[in-house]
């Protein structure tokens, strides 16, 4: 049996270290590349303009125009091959890192992550998602290595909208409920193989993490301060989760999510968000104990997760899209196999209406 556990080279995080980005950085190479999108270059540019004129290394900023596309990654594949530079720094969100991450694969050139915000444990991986220039998901550029950098400045995470931070602790919640799953299963992780020992204990400190130190970690970002509970929970979000799942595996609570995609009142509520749900509606699958879903509910409830459908903005239930939502879910290659026993959109189904209830009834 092989087991596989994988990481970024070099994780850093504190308030206000993106001014010793070079210093982090430099062996990584002479020339930098960095992308971000047009909000965050007015929030950063200054300060990475006089941190690089500090040094020998220089940096080049280029405006992310917004989608992690084929054709946005050559754009910005091109620029870097036109003026020889030898390393990418993104800057920003998902699809900015995403955007990053596949222009170094595909340059041979490593590549930094900066993420600007808590929200998913994208920063960590070795997966990008590909979208069309329209925003439709075209596919997921699986890649060979994790992020040679990933640096962390938890001030500029705590200045995001709060919103952003609580997403990434719903996305956080399920890592060690899917982890569980797929140990139990013995179903193969994202990385390769089955899972450590490691990355099921680190999936567990994530859940932990969350329970300890979640509220007070909302509380900080509502008042836009760094706290221990906050640089606890935004490692929670951003590694521990994505080693979790990475290394750990993914299960029912984000096919879930898959399927909730096709509902189109759902569609502008964040990942973690409907994850959120995906996460109770996979204990209800399990048959999990009623402590543990309670214990689920009541956190959600307490930092602001969305429990029931009626708390996503779906008023009046809509039994078919439902059963085409758990159908999505059930599909073909979806993560929800990877459960310790066989699942049918019928159960999902009758999960999803069990959770809304359990959602709506515990307080």
């Amino acid at each position: 049996m092989e087991k596989v556990i994988t990481s970024p080279l070099r994780y850093i995080q504190g308030a206000n270290i993106l001014k010793d980005l070079p210093k982090y950085s430099n062996h990584l190479g002479n020339s930098v590349l960095g992308i971000c999108d047009d909000f965050v270059m007015k929030l950063v540019k200054d300060d990475l303009t006089q941190a690089y004129q500090k040094g020998t290394t220089k940096i080049k900023l280029e405006k992310f125009n917004g989608e992690c596309s084929r054709k946005e990654i050559e754009r910005i594949i091109e620029i870097a091959k036109a003026g020889k530079l030898d390393c990418i720094v993104g800057i920003g969100g998902g699809k900015t890192l995403d955007t990053a991450k596949a222009v170094a694969f595909y340059s041979k050139i490593p590549v930094v992550i900066v993420p600007t915000i808590a929200s998913t444990d994208a920063p960590c991986s070795a997966l990008c998602v590909i979208y069309t220039p329209e925003g439709i998901f075209s596919e997921y550029l699986m890649l060979p290595q994790n992020p040679d950098l990933v640096l962390v400045d938890t001030q500029i995470i705590a200045n995001a909208p709060v919103r952003l931070l609580v997403a990434g602790i719903g996305d956080a919640l399920s890592t060690y409920f899917e982890a569980r799953a797929c140990y139990r299963s013995f179903a193969k992780a994202m990385a390769g193989g089955f899972q450590t020992k490691s990355a099921l204990a680190l999936a567990r400190l994530c859940y932990e993490t969350l329970l300890e130190s979640g509220y007070s970690a909302k509380l900080a970002a509502e008042n836009k301060v760094v706290t221990q509970s906050l640089e606890d929970i935004i490692e929670a979000n951003t590694y521990l989760s994505g080693i979790g799942f990475e290394s750990g595996g993914l299960a029912a609570a984000h096919a879930v999510h898959n399927g909730l995609t096709t509902i189109e009142e759902l569609h502008s509520i964040y990942h973690g968000e409907k994850v959120a749900f995906g996460t109770i509606t996979h204990l209800v699958l399990e048959n999990a104990k009623k402590q543990e879903i309670e214990e689920v509910i009541r956190f959600c409830k307490k930092v602001g997760l969305p429990t029931c459908l009626a708390e996503m903005g779906i008023k009046k239930i809509d039994h078919q899209k439902l059963k085409e939502a758990a159908k999505r879910a059930c599909a073909d290659g979806e993560t929800i196999h990877n459960m310790p026993f066989e699942v049918s959109p019928e159960n999902v189904y009758a999960a999803m209406l069990t959770a809304d209830k359990l959602g709506t009834l515990i307080n």
